[in-house]
């Protein structure tokens, strides 16, 4: 009996892909036909879910080009079975808590609704997941909400890489650096007139970063 698993990059993106309710994709860089950056950029254009990266390239470029096309998180070969399941559980259940909060809002009187965090000129909306600067909505992936929302709630105060990864992320084991730097720059592009003067969230050398206490337009 012939597998139905998908073997190419092609098969798994256009046949498979957009058409199941997956919790978690797993996608191998690596793939006959299109490759792994392709059918992540494909994924993402129609879905939010999750994607894990698997890559056995160590070069810090290809992970920056992965997680620059929309991949929550990645695992450079060989990992170790329990670093795996470990971080499929965390971003599995990070989805699954999005999906949940969506449907409660769906259902929820006004009065419950959680109030929205107004910094400035930028108002993060926790309860209806959206972000707007001076009425022009600012269009965030799941994980990049999340990552925003984490720094506004504690204004002035400095978290390191690593305490990023495991309050945002949900996950015990120490990220690699380039994980939570690439969503904080996607973050910057997005919100930031010049990423290199960022008005709203501060690189502090060697610390860290943190949401400006007094975020506002000059």
């Amino acid at each position: 009996m012939p597998s139905t698993s998908p073997r190419t990059g092609d098969r798994a993106w256009r046949r498979r892909a957009p058409h199941a309710p997956y919790g978690l994709i797993v996608l191998d860089l690596m793939l006959p036909g299109i490759d792994g950056f392709a059918v992540c950029r494909g994924i993402r254009v129609q879905s939010e879910v999750p994607i894990l990266m698997a890559t056995a390239k160590r070069e810090d470029i290809d992970k920056i080009r992965g997680l620059g096309l929309g991949a929550d998180d990645y695992l450079v070969k060989p990992f170790s079975p329990y670093e795996f399941v470990a971080r499929v559980k965390a971003h599995i259940q990070r989805y699954a808590r999005i999906r949940a909060a969506a449907r409660r809002e769906g259902g929820a009187a006004s009065d419950a609704v959680a109030p929205p965090i107004v910094r400035g000129e930028l108002v993060i909306d926790t309860a209806r997941r959206r972000v707007t600067e001076r009425g022009r909505e600012i269009a965030l992936t799941n994980l990049e909400f999340e990552l925003l929302a984490f720094l506004a709630q504690h204004p002035g105060i400095v978290f390191s890489r690593e305490h990023l990864f495991t309050s945002v992320w949900g996950l015990d084991a120490v990220g690699d650096n380039a994980t939570v730097m690439v969503h904080i720059g996607h973050i910057r592009e997005k919100l930031e007139p010049d990423p290199a003067q960022p008005i709203y969230i501060e690189t502090v050398r060697g610390a860290g970063y943190r949401f400006a206490e007094q975020a506002r337009r000059g």
